[in-house]
């Protein structure tokens, strides 16, 4: 490489750093973007929470959510709603894209927005709230519920006018939703963007509060920083899948059964206390019902049992049917949120498949308990060795690679000559010509 290229590079080099460095110089003209899908998990909490740092050490014109939930539960949703009214850079809900929702909790982390938007065919509500397994709760306690949030979203959307109130608070009263052009129509929305790139033209001028002052946002020509999901934080939402959390149960409950049945080893094991620590933290973050897990012991307890019962395979058939039923408790009990249920024909297949391996298993062993014993010197009856010291009629002879004391049981037998074994007495060896 020539003087001229190495100058031409560094000029580029040089040219890119000033201009990065210039972009920041002018007043933090960025935008930073996350997406937020799915249910409202300790995980969705902790990743808006980091995007609101990462966007305040940035010095970001805002933070724009692009939301699409069904819901979650109530603690949670506070959380998020604390961190986006006290975070000192302007958050942008935006509920997209076309189709997506912001159910229940959604609704009210919605309007905790500064500003938020819609892209069209979306919609926003039905934020009554339920019980923890998604069931109807108590009159006195869904009062006491209702009226909390009621006066949140009252709150929330004091500045929007009458109609938006009012239908903010149908939306947790009669479990209302509302269309994007609806929302728009009483200004419970500010606007419906087709994309992120619209909604930035829009969001240019518009002016915000941020903790009790006037902010106008520059956006039209902020540069956009996607602040993806970690690693961590991916791993986390993947364990706050019911099925995985079910799978993870499953394997590891059947490893943990094969290192008790066949102790010494230390893989099993180890893989089956990994994978039930995993699944326990993924039933810690949903809500389950946890009468599910007596019947997935008892299924596992009878797995045990079948080993030494007399009608082999009758208790692992049991043993499947109680591991579907606690499955199916645990995650799909009546009036559970559809996003919080199992699969069933993953929890049918997965249990269908541990029986079938288990009884293939229990087969296997059964076998090795008719076969003829495979240690000891008991097993030297029969064999084949030839004679070291003549047997006169004691003597040595050398059995495959070991030297034996023998008695001859038909007379002398020379050196050299074959001998075969009929009988083992204390540490001799009764042997005959062969």
């Amino acid at each position: 490489m020539n003087k001229s290229s190495i100058k031409a590079i560094w000029i580029a080099l040089t040219l890119c750093f000033a201009l990065t460095t210039s972009t920041w110089a002018q007043g933090g003209r960025t935008v930073v973007v996350i997406t937020a899908e799915g249910p409202v998990t300790p995980v969705m909490v902790g990743y808006i929470q980091r995007a609101i740092t990462t966007a305040n050490e940035r010095g970001a014109q805002a933070l724009i959510i692009r939301l699409n939930t069904p819901g979650g539960q109530i603690d949670l949703m506070d959380r998020i709603v604390t961190s986006m009214l006290e975070s000192p850079v302007p958050v942008v809900v935006y509920v997209s894209p076309r189709g997506a929702i912001a159910g229940s909790a959604g609704t009210v982390i919605t309007l905790a927005a500064h500003a938020n938007a819609m892209a069209p065919e979306t919609a926003i509500g039905a934020a009554s709230p339920v019980g923890s397994q998604g069931e109807d709760i108590n009159e006195t306690l869904d009062a006491k519920i209702k009226n909390i949030l009621k006066a949140q979203v009252r709150n929330l959307a004091s500045e929007r006018g009458e109609e938006a109130i009012a239908l903010a608070e149908s939306t947790i009263e009669e479990a209302k939703a509302a269309t994007a052009d609806e929302a728009k129509a009483v200004g419970l929305t500010d606007f419906i963007a087709t994309d992120l790139d619209d909604l930035l033209r829009q969001l240019d001028g518009f002016t915000v509060n941020v903790r009790g002052e006037s902010v106008t946002l520059h956006t039209a020509d902020a540069a956009v920083v996607e602040l993806e999901v970690n690693l961590l934080e991916e791993i986390l939402g993947i364990l706050t899948n019911p099925n995985i959390v079910f799978l993870l149960l499953a394997v590891g409950a059947q490893a943990i059964l094969i290192e008790l049945s066949s102790p010494g080893g230390w893989v099993a094991g180890f893989t089956g206390i990994v994978c039930l620590a995993l699944a326990f933290y993924g039933l810690g973050v949903l809500p389950v019902n946890w009468f599910g897990i007596v019947f997935i012991i008892i299924a596992f307890v009878l797995f045990i049992m079948d080993i030494n019962a007399p009608t082999h395979g009758a208790l692992t058939a049991a043993a499947v049917g109680s591991l579907i039923v606690g499955a199916l408790i645990l995650f799909n009990s009546p009036g559970s949120m559809p996003y919080l249920r199992v699969s069933v024909p993953l929890v049918i297949g997965t249990s269908v498949l541990l029986g079938g391996a288990f009884f293939v298993v229990l087969i296997y062993a059964l076998k090795a308990r008719k076969l003829p014993v495979a240690i000891g010197v008991e097993t030297l009856v029969g064999k084949v060795g030839h004679v070291t010291q003549t047997l006169n009629p004691r003597g040595i002879v050398q059995l495959e690679a070991e030297e034996w004391s023998a008695e001859s049981v038909g007379g002398t037998i020379e050196v050299g000559q074959s001998v075969e074994v009929v009988e083992v007495t204390g540490v001799r060896l009764r042997v005959r010509k062969k």
